[in-house]
């Protein structure tokens, strides 16, 4: 009987375990899609904002966020207000963006996301803990929801036929938009080419994670790799912890 008890609770064990994971995994895609979709509209918003604006001296910056489930790309003065809006009602082709080039003030919840994004920004600029790369961007992608406020930095490639993950940030906000955390998500900057001179086209990567507080796959991971999937076409990518094995599957982003 002892023995039927272990068993019974070893596999009670298993199976919670394997919930928890679940659970997790299903976090992580969902922020990391939430993460995506604000990049991609930052990507084909500035394209199409800049070749209808052409006051370029007067653009102090821009944000995107996902207004009502509508992927927006808000694109502000150097004096704080709105000189355009770039919005992706059905897709991200730029010739179905919708187009507001009309100057206003920030909206409430812009104001939220553009507030978090500044303070973020001037963080960048004074905190050593962050790490600049010869030929690349830190991207700053400002996320509210579920009553959390945080800016993730991604870092971005200037050359073609690569992907670049790690050198990227978390940074946490309270309500009263004051920074109340700032970590990494990886210990480095890691490259993999889409065509290599060795080996031709890529099919897959992988990469470790030492970080204690990241086992799994990062948002930031999921972000890059669906950012940059119609120019690598993998069908997997693996990411290995000395306690995880995590596995996106680019066919169902899952």
């Amino acid at each position: 009987m002892k023995k039927i008890y272990n068993l019974f609770f070893l596999f009670l064990a298993i199976s919670l375990s394997a919930q928890n994971l679940e659970k997790i995994a299903k976090e992580i895609t969902d922020e990391g899609t939430t993460l995506y979709r604000s990049e991609m509209a930052s990507w084909y918003g500035t394209d199409v904002f800049l070749a209808n604006y052409q006051n370029r001296e007067n653009i102090g910056g821009y944000f995107s966020y996902i207004d009502e489930g509508v992927p927006k790309c808000i694109f502000f003065s150097k004096a704080n207000q709105v000189i355009g809006t770039i919005a992706f009602p059905t897709n991200y082709k730029p010739e179905n963006a919708k187009i507001d080039l009309t100057e206003r003030s920030f909206t409430n919840t812009e104001n939220e996301y553009a507030t978090i994004r500044t303070t973020a920004l001037h963080r960048i600029k004074t905190d050593t803990i962050f790490k600049f790369y010869k030929n690349t961007d830190l991207n700053l992608v400002p996320i509210i929801k579920d009553k959390s406020k945080k800016v993730y930095v991604l870092t971005a490639p200037k050359e073609n036929n690569t992907v670049l993950f790690g050198n990227d940030y978390l940074i946490d906000f309270n309500k009263k938009n004051e920074i109340t955390k700032v970590q990494r998500l990886h210990k480095s900057l890691i490259s993999q080419k889409i065509v290599d001179e060795e080996v031709g086209k890529t099919v897959s990567g992988i990469h470790s994670h030492i970080l204690e507080d990241w086992p799994y796959m990062t948002p930031t991971d999921i972000c890059t790799l669906m950012l940059y999937q119609n120019l690598t076409n993998w069908e997997s990518y693996n990411v290995v912890n000395k306690k995880y094995f995590s596995i996106w599957n680019s066919k169902t982003n899952s």
